[in-house]
């Protein structure tokens, strides 16, 4: 008899309501293992609300959502993180006083060795080394980001692109099944994207690491994603892969206006 996995992450018929407001209507989504699932919709539409949904900074007021086939709806972020959801955050919050390594120690003493936090950040005990186990782990993640040569940089003074590569090596520490990214290519540049697109690839591939990309930028979703889900005015109007999600009329017009498919007639009449 053959079984089929429950996805990594699930959210069912999820409803938000801001007094009148209704943020999110009914909106489903899965995250499937190991895929990249991307979130779309213009300005507005909801991906904020549901992110925070799927993260447990906010609950909604009907559905579910699921981790690995169980219901964490009313779990709190943190008890989310332990049994394996991660995230990232537009703006990276980093300390000025350590180097990019010191971030992935951290992140993985959080992970391993949470005893030692308050010694390394509180009471000068430093970033003594933890043994070999710990120094694999970090090398690892810093050469899957392209980090290493920037390894012992203080984080002060780097590059957006750099800081948005570091938080997603701080969340990997954490060895989680499934990742959301928020708006990760906001403020990048062209080649800073394109990093940051082979980068998530090979989280994926190499890592087994299901990836949820909320995004403003439709281009890097459709490139990256297995499966794109279009929400607009709370409701999802579209999912498929990227070859639908590029054909689908109601696509265009959320994006595009209304008249988006009257204005191509024209042009071909």
């Amino acid at each position: 008899m053959t079984t089929t996995a429950a996805p990594r992450l699930e959210a069912r018929g999820v409803t938000v309501r801001f007094g009148g407001l209704v943020a999110l209507n009914d909106v489903d989504l899965v995250v499937p293992a190991a895929g990249i699932v991307g979130l779309v919709g213009p300005n507005g539409a909801g991906k904020s609300t549901l992110f925070a949904v799927l993260s447990g900074l906010l609950r909604p007021q009907v559905g579910a959502v699921f981790l690995d086939g169980r219901e964490v709806t009313r779990s709190s972020p943190q008890a989310r993180a332990r049994r394996g959801l991660a995230r990232t955050f537009q703006q990276p919050e980093l300390f000025s006083g350590l180097t990019v390594r010191d971030h992935v120690v951290l992140a993985d003493r959080v992970r391993h060795a949470r005893g030692r936090i308050w010694s390394d950040l509180v009471t000068a005990g430093g970033f003594r080394a933890s043994g070999a186990a710990e120094d694999r782990r970090v090398e690892e993640i810093l050469e899957l980001l392209h980090l290493g040569e920037q390894a012992h940089r203080p984080v002060a003074g780097l590059p957006l692109g750099t800081a948005r590569l570091l938080e997603v090596g701080r969340a990997l520490a954490l060895e989680p099944t499934v990742l959301l990214l928020d708006e990760p290519s906001s403020g990048l540049d062209t080649r800073e994207t394109e990093e940051l697109a082979t980068v998530f690839t090979d989280i994926s591939r190499e890592r087994g690491v299901s990836l949820l990309l909320v995004e403003h930028d439709v281009e890097l979703v459709l490139g990256l994603s297995d499966t794109v889900h279009v929400i607009d005015f709370g409701v999802e109007i579209s999912v498929g892969d990227p070859a639908h999600i590029r054909a689908d009329p109601a696509v265009r017009a959320a994006y595009l206006g209304a008249d988006a498919d009257a204005d191509e007639d024209r042009t071909k009449s």
